[in-house]
């Protein structure tokens, strides 16, 4: 049975090597090849430095074998899939094929990363034997972190080589596939491209300045909260002239995308001056550190000149607040009429591409949600201000409409029908498929009502006798209502027939942690009793959930930091998105870990097998782990810190977590017996005092704050155990209680409450 086992990409720039970087992340061996000699392993040792990294893990680096297409293409002979990623050349490309096709294996797949060429291009004087074996495989930058991947391929493509590469680079790499046809800039680049030059040269137009557009086609459209000129400064200005022009050549001559003109002569200006974006001296924005404070600067559209920022709150904003996106395209403002030219033309532009470019609404949706991050797709976005909206935008501005959206009439195009999602593809509703092996709890929503519900949280029937439990306050943040709801499925859901529970949300954190406006609200007030009920609480939630008498998966991806990471600590597994971020960052707002973080790590760190013998060594690793606040990269690391152990499952593809978290529990219910309470040998006053020598030669080096060192005082104390004997065995219970004890004493610190306030306020940590 074909299989990749191991994978070759040629060209090591800043895609090729990130390519490779996921593919190794992947668990496979990669070559890295390019022309020029010791590019490769330059390639990957600048990758092991690079924030954010490519790597999910230092290790990972290993699996790539360096080399040159010059000397070292018998590499090739047991490669599976050959990435070509050099550059955007037909002809340097297709001889590039030609040299490497007596090296392949019979059954390797070669595939093209490019974003402006055809496959027909491509493919032009290749033998039939590797045009079957041809494909266009479009990945997004940076490869680990963008989950588009754009599949091209032609009726002489072997189906069986599309579902070979489709396959892996979902389950592995954890890349959403999209299939795109074999037009010019495909799905993603083709919409996307539009949107951003018609921003600018919009803005150009009707004299908008920067800070306003990137105002109302930010956050109000579902758009990266960069906005479009944060955006274009974040991918880089310089690329910008090459996607254009790539577009103006092969695009028809009738095609919209030509209406809105050449690129400003002021981009051409700002690269030759070295204002190529935030990887430049700046860009549309820039920092000044003119007398050593950076000032933010935004560029003048007209004049070229830079003046400091004001983060303008143009009255268009507050329509959007208050009438939704319909709102802001209506309002009688410059800004307003700005927003309603950007938008009215992109989202017509993206009507009039089905069929040309994909065959569904969906398709095109989901390649500028993952490959633009557009927190809503196009035809969302239409069905958001209505089709027949638009289209009478579109005649009264004396412009087509295209022939789908007369086609939808008054109606959307997505639909729920019978509890499933369908979207319109021109003459009827057709479902929107999922993969195999996909299970989202969005769709579990659309046909059904949570079994029990509240303002924070809500337990939903994902099948077979599992529950789920959602997150819904702001930020998944833990607050007393989410303890209730754990304490009410904990009792109830074997009483209603279910034998297992998985914690997940679909949200982009799995929580940031508790409700710290709690403990700050508490504190001002002198609620002490109500500080120490919310931690008790939380304690005895937590600890439920530990000893249920049903398995309990975590199932996480994106930040699962504080009390998030308590929670997963304190499951019986946890199934992990590979792009899980986990740590206990208490100290950074001048507090422990107060719901079970300091027991659980301590806990594992004591029961680590390769841990030096004696009680001393895990309250050091513990101690370390949590007084730095460390937090992992990713999933993998995870496991180095033992917020996930080695039996934890870790998932590529995020779509796919809940029905792995759920075949985990339902592996684990027919024998399951619940987890028993530990007890642990501690070292006490003397270890404490250990620790504390060290916090002390932290402040006097100033790597540390006094008040760090209050913190870390306090940690020391729960850590060791208390007043403890080393011979003596000490309780979980014993160590909850230290737990509430340090936060309830550092939160009568005026210094503490001021870095709960200043995180609350800024979202950032406060030293002081």
């Amino acid at each position: 049975m074909i299989a990749i086992n191991k994978v070759c990409v040629i060209g090591a720039g800043v895609m090729g090597a990130g390519i490779a970087a996921q593919a190794a992340n992947a668990g496979v061996d990669v070559v890295l090849l390019d022309v020029v000699a010791d590019a490769a392993r330059s390639a990957i040792e600048k990758m092991k430095k690079t924030t954010p990294a490519p790597f999910m893990h230092t290790k990972t680096a290993k699996r790539i074998t360096p080399g040159t297409t010059q000397d070292d293409l018998q590499l090739l002979s047991d490669c599976d899939w050959i990435i070509e990623a050099i550059i955007e050349k037909p002809e340097i490309k297709q001889q590039l094929y030609r040299t490497i096709g007596p090296y392949l294996k019979a059954d390797a797949v070669v595939s093209s990363n490019t974003s402006t060429l055809p496959l027909k291009t491509l493919t032009q004087g290749m033998d039939d034997d590797l045009r079957r074996r041809f494909l266009i495989t479009h990945f997004f930058n940076p490869p680990r972190y963008m989950r588009l991947l754009e599949i091209v391929s032609s009726p002489e493509t072997d189906k069986t080589r599309i579902d070979l590469v489709s396959d892996f680079a979902d389950k592995a790499m954890g890349k959403s596939i999209v299939a795109a046809k074999d037009t010019p800039g495909f799905i993603a680049n083709r919409i996307g491209t539009f949107w951003l030059h018609a921003a600018v040269t919009e803005a150009i137009r009707l004299g908008i300045g920067v800070e306003e557009a990137d105002a109302v086609l930010g956050r109000p459209a579902g758009v990266p909260k960069t906005g479009v000129f944060g955006l274009l400064d974040l991918v880089g200005l310089d690329l910008m002239p090459h996607v254009l022009g790539s577009l103006e050549k092969s695009l028809a001559a009738e095609d919209p995308f030509h209406k809105l003109g050449p690129a400003p002569a002021l981009l051409a200006k700002m690269i030759a001056d070295g204002y190529i974006g935030r990887k430049g001296k700046g860009g549309f924005y820039r920092l000044n550190s003119t007398g050593g404070d950076k000032t933010k600067e935004v560029i003048d559209l007209i004049t070229g000149s830079y003046d400091n920022a004001r983060r303008p709150q143009p009255a268009a904003l507050k329509a959007s607040k208050k009438q939704g996106l319909r709102g802001l395209l209506d309002h009688d403002s410059p800004v307003g009429r700005y927003a309603r030219s950007v938008l009215v033309k992109t989202l017509s532009y993206a009507a009039s591409l089905i069929p040309e470019i994909a065959d569904t609404p969906d398709a095109v949706d989901r390649a500028l949600r993952l490959g633009y991050n557009w927190k809503t797709g196009p035809f969302e976005l239409i069905d958001q201000i209505g089709p027949a909206w638009l289209a009478k935008a579109l005649t009264d501005a004396g412009e087509p409409v295209p022939a789908l959206l007369s086609a939808v009439g008054d109606k959307k195009f997505y639909r729920t029908e019978g509890g499933l999602l369908q979207n319109f593809t021109g003459s009827e509703y057709e479902p929107v498929r999922r993969s195999p092996g996909v299970l989202l709890l969005t769709d579990i929503k659309r046909r059904s009502q949570p079994i029990a519900r509240n303002m924070s949280t809500c337990l939903w029937d994902i099948g077979d006798g599992v529950a789920c439990l959602e997150f819904t306050s702001k930020m998944n943040a833990l607050n007393p209502l989410i303890f209730f709801m754990i304490d009410r499925a904990v009792r109830d859901l074997p009483k209603w027939g279910f034998k297992a529970l998985v914690l997940h949300n679909e949200a982009d954190n799995f929580s940031v942690g508790a409700n710290i406006a709690l403990l700050l609200y508490g504190a001002k007030l002198r609620l002490w009793p109500f500080v120490r009920w919310v931690l008790k609480q939380g304690q005895t939630s937590f600890q439920g959930l530990r000893f249920a008498p049903f398995p309990v998966i975590g199932a996480p991806s994106g930040m699962a930091l504080g009390g998030g990471c308590e929670i997963l600590l304190h499951c019986d597994a946890v199934v992990a998105h590979g792009e899980t971020y986990m740590g206990l960052v208490e100290a950074g707002v001048g507090i422990v870990p107060g719901w079970g973080g300091c027991k659980e790590l301590l806990g594992r760190w004591s029961q680590n097998k390769s841990r030096p013998g004696g009680p001393m060594p895990p309250v050091m690793k513990t101690f370390e782990t949590i007084a730095m606040a460390q937090v992992s990269k990713s999933a993998p690391e995870a496991r180095d810190l033992l917020f996930l152990r080695p039996e934890d499952d870790i998932v590529m593809n995020r779509d796919r977590v809940l029905a792995a978290a759920k075949a985990r529990a339902l592996a684990m219910a027919p024998d399951y017996s619940p987890q028993q309470p530990f007890e642990l040998r501690l070292p006490g006053p003397t270890g404490r005092t250990a620790l504390e020598l060290g916090i002390r030669d932290f402040i006097n080096k100033g790597v540390a704050s006094p008040h760090d060192g209050v913190v870390a005082r306090q940690l020391a104390k729960v850590l060791s155990g208390g007043n403890t004997d080393a011979l003596d065995l000490v309780g979980e219970d014993q160590i909850l209680e230290l737990e509430r004890d340090a936060v309830l004493f550092l939160a009568h610190t005026s210094k503490t409450l001021a870095r709960v306030e200043h995180t609350l306020k800024t979202g950032k940590p406060l030293r002081n």
